[in-house]
Parts: C-alpha cells; sequence; structure tokens
C-alpha cells in the first residue's frame, strides 16, 4: 500500500463517504471506490463494513491508520523541508575566507544570512591563501574567499572586488597632513610591513623597489589586520588592503593613499567539478551587497 492510497484511506475514514473524500482530495467518487477496492484486494480483508449504504472503518482499518500517522508526519517534515530548501531557509553553507575578507565582509554577510534564514547552519573558517585553495580543491567548502588569486587547475573564480593599498595610522600622525603617502615618507616614520612571503607582502616591497626605497621595517606582520593593531597602538604606520582597513573600523585609525598604487582584488572560488546551490548563490548576493558599500 502506498502513501496515496494511505491518504485515500485516512480521508475516507474522516469524511465517512467516499463522495466526501474525493472532494477532499480532487478525485471524483468513482477513483475513490475504485481505489478502495484496489486496497482491499491488495490487503486481503475488508477495510470497511457497509451499513445502509454507509461505511465503517473495520477494527483493522483503524489499526493500519494508527500505525501510518507516523508516516504521515515524516512526509509532511520531507515537504516541509524540500520547501526551506526552495526558498533557501534552511540547509548548510561551508565558507572559508583569508583574514581581508574573512574579518569583515564574509562575517557581516553570515550575520545577514543568520537574521533572515536562522535555519541554515553556517561553517565558516579563517585560513591561509594555500589552505584555502586545498580546501576548495576536496570540496571540504562550497566557497572560499580570497585576495590576489591566480589562476588555479580545476578552480573557477570570480573577482568580487577591486581597489588599492592604503596608507593607516592613528589621527595623531604626522602622516596625515598629506594628501597620499609615498615609500619616501615612510623612511621617517615606524613602518609596520607586511610579511615578505604573502602575496600583498611581495607586492609592497615590489612598490618599494619601483619608488628606488629599500623596505626598512620596525615590525613585521603576517596579516594586515595584525598591522591594524599595531598602528592603532601607536607602534607605527602600516599599508593594508581597504577591506582589512574597513573591517578595523573598530580602531581609531585614519587612512591615505598609498602611492606608487598598489592594485588589489578579492575573488571568489569554487570547485570547478562543483554545481554552486542555490544557498550559495543567495550568500554570494550577501557579499555583493557588502563589497559595493565598501566600494562607495
Amino acid at each position: 500500500m502506498n502513501l496515496r492510497q494511505l491518504e485515500i484511506l485516512r480521508a475516507i475514514v474522516r469524511y465517512n463517504t467516499t463522495v466526501a473524500a474525493g472532494q477532499a482530495l480532487g478525485l471524483s467518487q468513482p477513483a475513490v471506490s475504485n481505489a478502495l477496492k484496489t486496497m482491499e484486494e491488495q490487503v486481503g480483508f475488508a477495510l470497511f463494513q457497509r451499513v445502509n449504504n454507509r461505511i465503517y472503518p473495520t477494527a483493522e482499518t483503524k489499526i493500519l491508520l494508527a500505525d501510518a500517522e507516523s508516516i504521515f508526519e515524516i512526509h509532511k517534515r520531507l515537504e516541509s523541508r524540500i520547501k526551506d530548501l526552495r526558498d533557501n531557509r534552511a540547509g548548510q553553507l561551508r565558507v572559508v575566507a583569508t583574514p581581508p575578507l574573512g574579518y569583515g565582509v564574509i562575517t557581516k554577510s553570515i550575520r545577514e544570512i543568520q537574521i533572515r534564514r536562522p535555519r541554515v547552519r553556517t561553517f565558516f573558517d579563517v585560513r591561509r591563501y594555500e589552505e584555502i585553495i586545498e580546501i576548495i580543491e576536496t570540496n571540504q567548502a562550497e566557497l572560499g574567499f580570497i585576495m590576489g588569486f591566480a589562476e588555479h587547475p580545476g578552480i573557477r573564480s570570480e573577482i568580487m572586488f577591486e581597489g588599492e593599498m592604503i596608507c593607516v595610522m592613528q589621527p595623531d600622525h604626522p602622516l596625515t597632513n598629506n594628501t597620499t603617502v609615498t615609500p619616501h615618507d615612510l623612511l621617517k616614520h615606524r613602518f609596520i610591513a607586511l610579511e615578505h612571503g604573502t602575496k600583498l607582502g611581495v607586492a609592497l616591497r615590489h612598490a618599494f623597489d619601483e619608488a628606488g626605497v629599500d623596505l626598512n621595517f620596525a615590525v613585521e606582520v603576517r596579516y594586515g589586520l595584525t598591522a591594524c593593531v599595531l598602528a592603532d597602538a601607536g607602534v607605527g604606520v602600516a599599508v593594508v588592503d581597504p577591506l582589512t582597513a574597513s573591517s578595523a573600523g573598530r580602531f581609531s585609525l585614519v587612512s591615505r593613499p598609498f602611492t606608487p598604487r598598489i592594485p588589489v582584488a578579492a575573488s571568489v572560488v569554487w570547485a570547478e567539478n562543483r554545481s554552486l546551490t542555490r544557498l550559495a548563490h543567495t550568500f554570494l548576493n550577501e557579499v555583493r551587497i557588502h563589497l559595493q558599500e565598501q566600494a562607495v
């Protein structure tokens, strides 16, 4: 006996007649009667007693329907889950990001998803560039957000933000009098440099080479957010990407354009052999909104 037959059986018991059951289910009375006949042939015993043109469920039918209620409940939950998935109100989202994105726009986007779709479970981690590439390659996460993505076999990407690195400092720092900051300007002040092994660190050193200035630093750090923390503490000035500077908004830092210009781009990456879920596309739209606000 399949689920549709059980629905017909339950409707007949609930409405007492095959006519009323048919109306409730959108079926004709003959269709309901034929279905009832088929069910009785399948189970091998009568499901209803017929008295004066009325039908009454047998004890066996009541037992069957009592046991079937759990099936209807499971089916109801399944339909509800399908609706939630269709409307992106439920599901799982696995996201990884490098610090410039992970501590700013991605956390804001996760917050919005959780507010609007509280039944969505999000798995989120902040990792290094190389680790994110490996995580995406091995399908441990659906979306990765990184700065300075270089083409990689088996990985698709989309540039979501483009900007230029900026110099950050305390509000009373002498460099706030500059309209722009150059490597020559930084020679006179304690400088917090980004680690040489990082993509942004390499780009920063290239800019110093282009200006014909040796990069002398007081402190070297791996992440731009660490540089912002130190700059806010008065350790020195730093040159970081604009997304990191934005995520460090809780500090009292001010910024100035840095020349020679160092272009930076933020990208989302995903496995080429994996189709993005509707929930992932919804999340990407949230990220785009926050990045557009950042660009204003």
